[in-house]
């Protein structure tokens, strides 16, 4: 079994060095057993990842019991042609129908939160109905959604000001951290954050986890 991954920037492989942003993808394959093929791309939107033939390819490896996890959003939200309970939410149906003809099961994921506050230091919301509308395509296609937007928003919240630094340790290109942080692409250790959760997500979503003893069950034992 392969794990295929189709996406933007934040799925896209980078520099394991910590040199630079990377995606949650390119660090996927420290988390599975499984080999990783990646082809999402900076700026790719579900229109563009089909018309520069990532999608193709990735269709064309696709194996009977493969697994293909798709991640848009953050562009495809800067697109009018790419309405969110209109093109984009036909343009995923289609990816998933086409895994399901070749054998393979599709995973779509919700769009990584970028790291913005409101005035009051609280995660703003950033990318508007596109969540809302990969959640209601999951239901209606009966297809796994791995929520992303709500697993990063808790994260940064948790971490509160610490996530800045630790999870988007880059500055935008041609300025440093401190005059203009990337709270969209993340760092090493926040491309691993995100990774280990999609990797137990997709676990549980294939059954691996299902005769493991609970982790809580210690607390109870007393």
């Amino acid at each position: 079994m392969t794990i295929h991954l189709a996406g933007d920037s934040t799925v896209a492989p980078g520099p394991l060095d910590g040199s630079g942003v990377i995606g949650w993808g390119g660090v996927l394959q420290e988390f599975v057993d499984e080999p990783v093929v990646n082809r999402a791309f900076g700026g790719a939107t579900t229109d563009s990842f089909v018309a520069q033939g990532n999608w193709q390819a990735t269709i064309d490896a696709v194996e009977v019991g493969d697994v293909v996890v798709i991640q848009f959003g953050h562009n495809d939200q800067k697109d009018a042609d790419l309405e969110a309970d209109g093109r984009y939410t036909e343009n995923l149906g289609r990816f998933v129908a086409e895994v399901r003809e070749r054998g393979g099961s599709p995973v779509l994921a919700t769009s990584v939160e970028r790291l913005l506050r409101d005035d009051g230091g609280a995660v703003s919301v950033s990318h508007g109905s596109y969540p809302r509308a990969v959640r209601r395509l999951g239901r209606r296609l009966d297809v796994p959604v791995i929520e992303l937007t709500a697993f990063t928003r808790w994260l940064y919240e948790w971490l509160g000001t610490e996530a800045g630094p630790l999870l988007f340790p880059h500055g935008k290109p041609d300025r440093s951290p401190e005059e203009a942080r990337d709270t969209t692409h993340f760092g090493l250790a926040g491309a691993r954050a995100v990774a280990g959760f999609v990797a137990q997500n997709l676990r549980a979503i294939r059954g691996q986890d299902d005769d493991h003893e609970p982790l809580g069950l210690w607390v109870m034992q007393q």
